[in-house]
């Protein structure tokens, strides 16, 4: 039996490599995915299900001069062909929320053409077919004018934001930051620049809507439940409250789901206006111009050291492209602001329009692309020392949060440095780029630190116990395959003392308690928490009703000595089981319930009184071919710091899947711009690279042992985007230690690095 400390038992379940609960589903195809809700279940009601086809526009900027849809309206299937001419009146587009996600996202509602790709028509046909038919039947005449493509072309028409994301500064500055960097020993001044990305999840975007009646079942693959419902509801100026999301399973997001986009929208129109249901599915090519995409970025980092490595400057400066009607400011250079110490230092943050689709969240935003910069930064400055690049990081420690002065909740960064140091073998890195070769491979070492905010949300979860001893959980919450249904199990079933296959979870409808969803690495912490307090309250439910009633064997005991464990309440070696408690409440049935709520950050005194992140060092090992510059990762080593871990299993999984998405920026990862027309050239999965299993011969993920109770109550903080943050940077500094070529602009490509590897002997 567990030990306990009053009503709260010792961790059992929580944190163990528990299977994924949902895992069955999952590979029996069980799992409901949105496309896979089959009208069969809707015929009696609304009758058959039909089938929408979004019509993109093939120029980047301009105006739609004239669109004849009468030669697809006549074809076999067809019930509609909508355009801005039948589309109905829509919510407009409003930046005063504190978060993007839940305003209005307005579709076809002008003549005027903002990006390639932009839906000018939606089709609705009786079958997928019909409706594909018919979208190119639709005939569509522009007006094209002059649109900007090219961020380095526009680089001198940058301007300030109007606002940033979640509230952040768009320039902060402490000291002198140009004296500052003039008067340093040492100076390293770079330019860096990222290419403009696409997150691209395993399950397409896609959408069903329902009616009933005047209500709306939507059933979509989004990652906040509540904010789409209310983006739905503020386009389509109905009340909240006749909108009703269903997402239980979501197949990856990446960010691209957070909020809702057009596939959805024009469905819910759709079937509104048809009395009918409606899906829609983007198809892949639709996916990259039709979902946002994360800014490509110009990083201008400048370190200045004294001769000992200590930092005495430092300076990010970023620009990125935004589209001109929706503005987009990823907090790339927030990266900086509580990495590493300088009496001066300054960051800014710059946009350029371009007429490119709208920026949006896609994995670890800000940090992602701005770790590959100032951790490259950070080895050009040690090479310069010819000083160790562990050793320079850990001289640069600081004790208190740099900008805000206040102290970090937990900080074991220099752990993860010389964990890693060690079990990656670190000592056997060639010091001298370009000297260490097998055959034809020249062979090289790279680190970089990682680090990510842990944020707090808003969030609701209740916790239910049934006469039978079962307990159910109900949130909003949605899990994207990161094993958020494993994580509340686990929780509640220690809440409870319950053995986890007594414990069921469901999340994903917005009838649910309303959480703060997933999304930057948020999730679990959030929803783990208000189980946790919600298991409190329902314990202390259960022991007021057991101790204050005649009838049960724990009548008079005190409560606070009460073990919970094996499905009974415990006390002074009397027990009774949770479901006894139960039937003897509610004897005419029902359950006993009880609702937690993880506070926001702004409501949780910790979150001003500390910095509190997440850690992590990477390591890498790359060998690149002498002739061809072909470069091929050898070994890659992360060594995270997260608090207490709610899953070793899937917390393991994460950090992997977040060190390869690093390896795709670092080498693969790039959207091309036509810059000619907006259009992206490689827009597919056969020409947008991204890592397969050929490119990771072997990786691994390690935790170090941790809790942070500044966090939360469960010392629980967020795992998923962690694993990304400066692994791309590991990599790129593993290449410049091969073979002594600095590439600054990601992807690194064999076209930039050919023309510069040293000669070869023979």
């Amino acid at each position: 039996m567990e030990k306990a400390v009053g009503n709260v038992r010792e961790t059992a379940v929580t944190g163990r490599p528990l299977n994924r609960v949902d895992g069955p589903l999952k590979v029996t195809g069980r799992a409901t995915y949105v496309y896979e809700e089959w009208e069969a279940q809707q015929r009696q009601e609304a009758g058959p299900t039909l089938y929408g086809y979004i019509v993109g526009a093939t120029i980047g900027k301009g105006r739609i001069t004239r669109i004849d849809t009468a030669c697809a309206e006549r074809l076999p299937g067809v019930r509609m062909v909508m355009t801005h001419h039948n589309a109905p009146p829509q919510g407009v587009w409003n930046d005063s929320t504190f978060l993007e996600f839940p305003r209005a996202f307005p579709a076809l509602t002008s003549p005027d053409i903002h990006f390639h790709g932009e839906p000018v028509a939606l089709v609705v046909a009786t079958t997928l077919e019909q409706a594909r038919a018919a979208a190119g039947a639709v005939d569509v005449s522009y007006a094209v004018e002059r649109g900007h493509y090219d961020l380095a072309a526009r680089l001198d028409q940058a301007h300030p934001p109007h606002k940033m994301k979640i509230g952040l500064a768009a320039d902060t500055a402490v000291g002198d930051i140009e004296s500052g960097f003039a008067a340093a020993e040492v100076r390293i001044d770079r330019y860096y620049t990222t290419s403009c990305q696409s997150a691209q999840p395993l399950e397409p975007h896609a959408c069903l809507v329902v009616p009933r009646g005047e209500d709306l079942i939507v059933h979509t693959s989004v990652q906040i439940v509540e904010s789409a419902r209310t983006s739905i509801a503020t386009t389509l100026l109905m009340d909240e409250e006749r909108i009703h999301i269903a997402s239980p399973y979501v197949g990856g997001g990446f960010g691209s789901k957070l909020r809702v986009h057009y596939e959805t929208i024009l469905a819910a129109i759709a079937a509104r206006a048809l009395g009918r249901p409606v899906k829609i599915a983007l198809t892949r090519q639709q996916t990259f111009p039709l979902v946002g995409v994360r800014p490509a970025s110009h990083q201008h980092v400048r370190l200045g050291s004294g001769r000992d490595g200590r930092l005495v400057a430092i300076a990010h400066d970023i620009t990125i492209q935004t589209n001109p009607d929706v503005e987009y400011a990823e907090q790339i250079a927030a990266t900086t602001r509580s990495l590493y110490a300088a009496p001066d230092r300054a960051t800014s943050h710059r946009l350029t329009s371009l007429d490119l689709p709208r920026g949006e969240d896609v994995r670890a935003p800000g940090h992602g692309p701005g770790l590959l910069a100032v951790e490259s930064a950070m080895d050009e400055l040690a090479h310069e020392l010819s000083m160790d690049p562990v050793e320079l990081r850990i001289c640069n420690e600081p004790e208190l949060d740099p900008e805000r002065g206040v102290p970090f909740s937990e900080r074991h960064l220099v752990d993860c440095l010389r964990e890693g140091e060690r079990r990656f073998g670190w000592k056997h890195r060639a010091a001298k780029p370009a000297s260490l070769r097998e055959g034809q491979w020249l062979v090289g070492y790279g680190v970089a630190c990682a680090i990510r905010p842990h944020p707090q949300a808003a969030t609701r979860v209740r916790v239910r116990v049934a006469a039978d001893g079962s307990a159910l959980v109900l949130s909003d919450m949605t899990d994207l395959g990161t094993g958020t249904y494993t994580a509340l199990t686990q929780v509640a079933a220690d809440g409870l003392g319950l053995p986890p296959e007594r414990v069921r979870v469901e999340l994903g409808r917005s009838e649910f308690p309303v959480s703060a969803g997933s999304g930057g690495s948020w999730g679990a912490g959030n929803s783990s928490t208000a189980v946790f307090h919600a298991c409190a309250a329902l314990r202390a439910k259960l022991l007021a009703a057991a101790c204050g009633d005649e009838r049960s064997p724990l009548y008079g005991r005190d409560p606070s000595a009460a073990v919970f464990a094996d499905g009974r309440a415990r006390i002074d070696g009397v027990s009774e089981g949770l479901g006894e408690i139960v039937a003897r409440v509610r004897p005419g049935g029902g359950d006993m319930e009880a609702e937690g709520v993880t506070p926001s950050a702004r409501e949780d005194p910790h979150y001003a009184a500390y910095s509190i992140n997440t850690y992590g060092a990477q390591f890498a090992e790359v060998g690149v071919d002498v002739d061809t510059a072909e470069i091929r990762l050898r070994r890659m080593l992360g060594v995270f710091s997260v608090g207490r871990v709610l899953n070793a299993k899937t917390a393991h999984s994460q950090l992997m899947g977040g060190m390869i998405w690093g390896l795709g920026m670092a080498l693969e990862e790039a959207l091309v711009v036509d810059v000619r027309s907006g259009a992206f050239v490689n827009r597919d999965l056969a020409q947008y690279l991204v890592p397969v299993h050929a490119d990771v011969p072997e990786i691994d993920a390690v935790i170090l042992e941790g809790s942070d109770d500044k966090a939360n109550p469960l010392g629980a903080k967020g795992v998923g985007e962690l694993g990304i943050c400066g692994a791309g940077a590991a990599v790129a500094n593993a290449v410049f230690n091969a073979t002594g070529v600095r590439v600054r602009h990601f992807p690194v490509t064999l076209e930039q690095l050919l023309p510069s590897l040293p000669p070869q002997d023979g």
